[in-house]
């Protein structure tokens, strides 16, 4: 009797899960978190309208989804002045990562991206058999220019970059970004990841031409909009591009209640701008925390705060370590010297103060007090 026969690739690649999540390390702790302040969901919510509107589609759930995703194209065609045929619906960020790096990576193809930055996008390309090269950050910020100049160098397919950044929550302004794409060599196609782009300042999102085949432009309701759980994501690229993922997608992945919900959430900008006053309040309330505690807030434009211990890795996983130690779950970035730092997700008042509240016994027990 035979086992199932793998590829050779697969049976090359270690079974491991990107990120622990919270719930796996409450079970391993056999205890619940006080505050959940690590995975950058947005603890304010989604609006009102979209809940409303996912407790209507419950009632229709035994309906599979409309596999074109067509009203919830059109209204982000109309959101975003483009045609429907410039924008495809997936099952979040990650997905439609997934999606692109099965169209686009072969066995061996180099792809670009920055040392330490999201670390799903890493995971899609090794498991297509692409070869990724990493450029450093620059700072705290990632480097448009090592990252085209690699690109050049490794003739590059894919190059990613997040504007802003996770997991520093640093940012370009739009010129710096328009600059990137016209220096784009040739063949290289630019993922922007803007999950974040609906916290960030006047001035940060660029303005690309939906028709331009250089970029493919990723944004998600899973942050702004408070729907991390319902997996929707879209993308904007010209419409040669978008159409192909039409070969290849799950044209069911993205469910009857989740469309609902997104398209609600959509048409209810008011909730979007409460929530953006809300997460830059909690990102003043996290940084005057991290001050009062002798740590330094990197400038925000997402709805996280990293903040330097002031140390080295070592310091800032034994400062980790103490917070989940003392039931408040945050992360921390992977690679030096970025891991200097810990990340912390904005939360409500409350939450916060349980942060504020364990991290000098946090910090105490990483110093050996």
């Amino acid at each position: 009797m035979t086992g199932p026969r793998y590829t050779r690739l697969a049976e090359t690649l270690p079974a491991t899960v990107p990120f622990v999540g919270p719930e796996t390390q409450e079970r391993a702790r056999a205890r619940p978190f006080r505050a959940r302040l690590g995975a950058n969901e947005s603890v304010f919510g989604p609006s009102p309208a979209a809940i409303l509107a996912m407790r209507q589609a419950a009632q229709e759930v035994w309906m599979y989804g409309d596999p074109e995703n067509h009203d919830l194209r059109a209204a982000l065609a109309d959101h975003h002045g483009v045609n429907p045929a410039h924008v495809t619906v997936g099952e979040g960020i990650d997905g439609l990562l997934g999606y692109l790096v099965r169209l686009l990576i072969e066995p061996g193809d180099a792809v670009v991206t920055s040392d330490g930055a999201y670390p799903t996008f890493n995971f899609h390309v090794v498991g297509f058999g692409g070869v990724l090269h990493k450029a450093p950050y620059k700072g705290d910020h990632e480097d448009p220019e090592a990252l085209v100049a690699l690109a050049a160098e490794t003739g590059a397919k894919l190059v990613y970059i997040a504007n802003p950044d996770n997991p520093m929550g640093t940012w370009h302004d739009a010129t710096v970004t328009a600059r990137m794409i016209e220096a784009l060599p040739e063949g290289a196609l630019l993922i922007l990841d803007e999950a974040y782009v609906d916290f960030a300042p006047e001035g940060t999102a660029a303005a690309v031409d939906a028709d331009d085949p250089r970029v493919i432009r990723m944004r998600t309701f899973s942050k702004a909009y408070g729907m991390a759980g319902a997996r929707v994501g879209y993308a904007l690229g010209h419409p040669g591009l978008i159409s192909a993922f039409n070969k290849i997608r799950n044209h069911f992945g993205v469910g009857r209640i989740a469309q609902a919900g997104a398209l609600a959430a959509l048409g209810d900008q008011g909730h979007l701008h409460l929530v953006q006053r809300r997460v830059a309040g909690s990102r003043e309330d996290l940084s005057r925390i991290a001050r009062l505690n002798g740590l330094t807030p990197l400038p925000s434009a997402t709805n996280f705060v990293t903040m330097d211990c002031g140390g080295d890795g070592a310091f800032a996983r034994k400062v980790l370590e103490g917070l989940i130690a003392r039931d408040i779950f945050v992360r921390m970035p992977f690679v030096a010297p970025q891991d200097r730092c810990i990340r912390v997700s904005c939360g409500t008042a409350p939450q916060n103060a349980l942060f504020g509240a364990a991290l000098p016994e946090a910090l105490a027990a990483a110093r050996g007090g």
